[in-house]
């Protein structure tokens, strides 16, 4: 049940911010089913994501390595810190929990914060930058 916060937050929220909302969740359940496509139509054409270790990458090189995880299972939640709209762009800060499934490999652990800009184009939030700074954890 919804606290009386929880309800209030909720009607005070703008319309820019449920859209942004329900796109990280659009884009959690996608993952945890798979479902790539759904994911890259949640993206501009020009996205770059951004992680320790690689160097940064488009939504081309997130397709080939969705691509190449196809047996991998994600399974996560999300926690949004922060959010700011901000015209035509917003940015969120979130944090992270997931669980990652490989066939006949023990489960990997990973928690941290993203920092996320979203861009409205044609009236519709997509993802536009992406600073991923979830690490491996026990």
């Amino acid at each position: 049940m919804a606290s009386a916060l929880q309800v209030e937050a909720t009607q005070s929220m703008t319309d820019d911010e449920r859209a942004i909302r329900t796109l990280v969740e659009t884009w959690m359940t996608a993952t945890k089913a798979g479902d790539t496509a759904t994911v890259l139509s949640l993206m501009t054409d020009d996205v770059i994501f951004m992680v320790p270790g690689r160097e940064p990458l488009g939504k081309k090189e997130f397709a080939a390595s969705a691509q190449s995880m196809a047996d991998v299972e994600f399974d996560g939640r999300s926690d949004i810190q922060e959010l700011r709209v901000l015209g035509d762009w917003a940015y969120v800060r979130n944090h992270i929990d997931l669980t990652v499934r490989r066939p006949g490999a023990p489960d990997t652990y990973r928690s941290g914060y993203t920092l996320t800009i979203m861009r409205k184009e044609a009236g519709r939030w997509l993802l536009a930058r992406d600073a991923n700074l979830l690490t491996t954890k026990e």
